[in-house]
């Protein structure tokens, strides 16, 4: 019994709580592609998503072929799952020395590939739906969209909101990675200041902070250009969208923290589809 409780408690943590964190990382990259990237245009999509879902549909065929009416047959989600994160990785290191197409095709593959998880997971391996904790996820998502459109940039509320949409997902026994997927699509992807204003504001902080520059002065000792530089770097904030810098905040904790986590307790994906 107590290590089936602590095999519990390690499944949990990173099924539900790293690999949440995971897909809301790769819900941003969804929504950036969609939106600017690669997934932007049904032609540039195609050929991505055709071998995304030639990869995913033939060895979940195989495997329904090979274990059809035996005990592991409800396992046929377990092929699907691919490493080409690791792949992406991999060619990151390598730099230049691999060429820019393959890089964008398999990003955007890999971006189709963890889409078509997700839905698998939602779809066909929740064993019991719990009506109370759906409708709480909905008016978690309601919010979230209200926060959107009203405007709000700031990323506590979004995270406040983020951590009930995923209590309620959980409560309702659909897998817990879907919320961190939903959260990232209501993360805003247009700036509070846009170029143009920007540029004048940068300027005028620029302009003021050389009216003070003082040759005996250092700018710790300067409390003008010190006001110059907190404006700045405000204005340098609200330039950059929400989902853009949560993106690149996130990236190096999921890429260096939570998948090689997640790969040394062997509770990947695959061991979330046969939970």
């Amino acid at each position: 019994m107590a290590d089936s409780a602590f095999d519990r408690d390690r499944h949990f943590w990173v099924n539900d709580g790293l690999m949440a964190i995971f897909f809301f990382v790769v819900g941003l990259e969804i929504k950036r592609e969609l939106l600017v990237g690669e997934l932007a245009s049904a032609r540039q999509a195609a050929l991505p998503i055709l071998g995304a879902l030639g990869g995913v549909l033939v060895p979940a065929l195989i495997y329904t072929v090979l274990n059809i009416g035996g005990q592991g047959a409800a396992g046929w989600g377990i092929p699907m799952a691919t490493d080409i994160a690791f792949v992406i990785g991999i060619m990151a290191l390598l730099g230049d020395r691999v060429p820019i197409g393959l890089k964008v095709f398999l990003t955007a593959l890999a971006i189709v590939d963890d889409i078509a998880a997700v839905v698998v997971i939602a779809l066909f391996y929740t064993a019991q739906i719990v009506w109370f904790g759906v409708g709480a996820a909905g008016a978690c998502m309601l919010l979230l969209i209200m926060a959107n459109r009203m405007g709000v940039r700031h990323p506590l509320p979004y995270a406040l909101l983020g951590v009930m949409l995923w209590l309620a997902v959980l409560y309702s026994g659909v897998h817990a990675t879907i919320a961190g997927v939903l959260l990232a699509m209501t993360i805003p992807p247009r700036t509070e200041l846009n170029a143009p204003k920007f540029l004048r504001r940068s300027r005028e902080i620029l302009t003021h902070f050389e009216s003070h520059a003082d040759q005996e002065k250092t700018v710790m000792a300067d409390e003008e250009q010190q006001v110059a530089l907190a404006a700045l770097e405000d204005a340098c904030e609200k330039v950059q969208p929400p989902l853009y810098r949560l993106e690149q905040g996130l990236h190096p904790w999921v890429t260096f923290l939570i998948m090689p986590d997640v790969g040394q307790k062997g509770c990947a994906l695959t061991d979330g589809l046969w939970m």
